[in-house]
């Protein structure tokens, strides 16, 4: 079989379609677990693979959407997770063959994630880890996240598959009829987010017939250039004689194929309602189409939870509101100390209704527990504006417990050239998906020349290509001093800016 990755690049896929229709069809009681269905009766689940299988899917989804521990224990199995997810991997290979893909499904838990909810970012990342475990060590060939409603328990997903496997992965959410998620999360915020964290697929199931999902992925690709996956609905549900009905025929669910192929969707697949007709009909509609796709190029956007920030490149120059800030600040300092937030709320609202893109988080004083501080500053600013915002500290232990609770892309203010600042930093970026600042001063200090200065740019920019960081998502500060008393280095700033451009 080929490399997933590789065949994304060669064509366009199918993936296949409904599964918990289908399995209440077979003998699925109502109220009864899905998942189980691997362990009772897995020859009703290998049928069903089989058929979508030869209706000409090339990706089959395991029967393991709701097989977390959160949610298996509603149906006291919560000590079988290992046992039924590995025994999903297994019915799918078993029916599908060596030809098509195994993507191991992870749904949602049914809890949110603070402050929502009461769930912490470190339980869900464990709690995802056990079912990426089993789907390692049953050799899946990918993971595919779905029906993601909250931006923050999807990246706990997505870091969680990133740390126990090296499978690629498949990130989705669904989006009301208004174009958000249930959270408020627009298609845009939530492709900023997940590219940042290197999806490898990114897109939309569920929720929305064909039509409504190719609307979100329009949006999605303004700021993405990776493959998107479309898995809609057989139409919009209907309640028909007490029973919800999708009506979407077989023929209505390929009416996008050409606009979904130019738009750069690599994986098209069926969600609620589909049968293998569906999939029959998708798959056959790809016959005799190019299929060929070259990505645009990539920007560097910043996300929180439902806006999203243009930085560099042809974008306007973005506004940093700075204020948030303990030096000479008494007040602020004094706020800190005390563990209070009013101040940080207060100039997070003053500051963007001035006009600031991005607002800037520093809580660095004497005698402040830094790495609390500093996640609850995201907190509150998260809670009273949408702006993406500024990570501003060098203590990794603060900024790692920043970027657990911070809903989207952030930017970390800074790294250095020093060795111990890139080992520090820039792997928290590429873990958590930020981007970062660069600094182009090293242990000696602002070098004198913009040679030098650029020297120690490019050392910063190969230090975060070689952790996994995009290089537009690095931005270099080639600094300055006071004009006034440094004149030749001012004009050394404005030289250094020229080269490292």
């Amino acid at each position: 079989m080929k490399d997933f990755r590789t065949a994304l690049q060669e064509r366009v896929l199918v993936l296949d379609g409904a599964m918990g229709t289908l399995l209440q069809d077979r003998g699925l009681k109502p109220g009864g677990c899905p998942e189980e269905m691997n362990l009772v009766a897995p020859e009703v689940v290998t049928g069903i693979h089989r058929e979508y299988a030869e209706a000409g899917a090339d990706i089959i989804v395991t029967n393991s959407f709701g097989g977390s521990r959160i949610k298996l224990a509603h149906y006291g199995l919560a000590d079988r997770v290992t046992e039924i997810n590995t025994r999903s991997v297994e019915l799918a290979r078993e029916a599908a063959g060596a030809e098509v893909f195994v993507a191991a499904s992870m749904g949602p838990t049914g809890r949110f994630l603070e402050p929502v909810g009461d769930a912490t970012f470190d339980e869900m990342v464990e709690v995802f880890g056990e079912q990426v475990r089993a789907f390692a060590a049953a050799k899946a060939d990918l993971i595919t996240l779905e029906t993601f409603l909250d931006i923050a328990e999807l990246r706990a997903a997505v870091i969680a598959c990133r740390e126990f496997s090296d499978l690629p992965v498949m990130a989705l959410m669904t989006f009301e009829d208004g174009g958000r998620t249930v959270l408020g999360t627009s298609p845009q915020a939530a492709a900023v987010t997940l590219d940042a964290l290197k999806v490898d697929v990114i897109g939309s199931n569920c929720g929305l017939g064909v039509d409504g999902i190719f609307e979100v992925l329009e949006q999605m690709r303004q700021v993405t250039n990776r493959p998107l996956i479309a898995q809609a609905n057989a139409g919009l549900p209907q309640l028909i004689d007490g029973q919800t009905v999708f009506n979407a025929t077989p023929a209505e669910m390929t009416a996008y194929h050409e606009k979904m192929i130019a738009l750069g969707v690599r994986v098209i697949g069926g969600c609620c309602g589909t049968t293998p007709a569906h999939i029959r009909a998708m798959s056959e509609a790809l016959d005799n189409r190019d299929l060929s796709w070259t990505p645009p190029p990539r920007r560097c956007f910043l996300s929180s939870r439902t806006a999203v920030a243009a930085v560099g490149g042809e974008a306007p120059c973005a506004i940093i509101g700075e204020r948030i800030n303990p030096t000479g600040r008494k007040s602020y300092a004094a706020e800190l100390r005390e563990g209070k937030t009013a101040y940080i709320r207060r100039e997070a609202q003053e500051q963007v209704a001035a006009g600031a893109h991005l607002l800037d988080l520093n809580c660095g004083a004497p005698g402040v527990d830094e790495p609390a501080a500093l996640e609850r500053a995201v907190l509150a600013a998260a809670g009273v504006v949408a702006q993406p915002l500024v990570l501003d500290s060098s203590d990794p232990a603060a900024l790692e417990r920043a970027l657990k609770v911070a809903d989207g892309k952030v930017l970390i203010n800074s790294v250095n050239g020093e060795d111990k600042s890139l080992k520090a930093v820039l792997p928290l970026a590429a873990k958590y998906g930020a981007a970062v600042i660069g600094l182009a001063l090293d242990g000696s200090g602002i070098p004198e020349t913009a040679a030098e200065r650029l020297a120690v740019a490019e050392d910063i920019l190969a230090a975060a290509l070689q952790v996994g960081l995009s290089r537009e998502d690095v931005i270099i500060d080639c600094l300055t001093l006071t004009v006034s008393a440094e004149q030749k280095r001012a004009m050394e700033t404005i030289h250094a800016l020229r080269l490292v451009k």
